[in-house]
């Protein structure tokens, strides 16, 4: 598939869901947590290879990810209500996030599981 089809067909999602966003917040925010971003890659790589191991290990590597993944979520509407810049939310979310990412990844791999 034209590496252009995947970028069109993707910015609409998020095109769709921020415009979405905007007029309900609920349903902008139900279709974000959707794992819009997985399910597409997953399509896109299995179009490219046809290879379903690759589609297994990138969802069990999803799966491990999400975890650390939701401390922006805690830490950005925190910051935002405290009265700090939206920029400055979203680097210092960010950052956190990686932190979150490099501990994690850290514990599990003490405990033998890696992705």
């Amino acid at each position: 598939m034209p590496f252009l089809i995947k970028v069109v067909v993707s910015a609409f999602v998020i095109a769709g869901v921020a415009e979405l966003g905007k007029r309900f917040t609920l349903m902008g925010a139900i279709l974000a947590s959707l794992p819009m971003t997985s399910i597409l890659a997953m399509i896109w790589l299995y179009h490219d290879t046809g290879d379903a191991g690759k589609i297994i290990n990138l969802s069990w590597g999803i799966f491990w990810a999400v975890l650390p993944s939701l401390v922006f979520f805690i830490v950005l509407p925190l910051t935002l209500k405290s009265g700090m810049a939206f920029g400055t939310s979203m680097i210092l979310s960010s950052a956190v996030m990686f932190l979150a990412y490099t501990a994690y990844v850290f514990i599990l791999g003490k405990i033998g599981i890696s992705f």
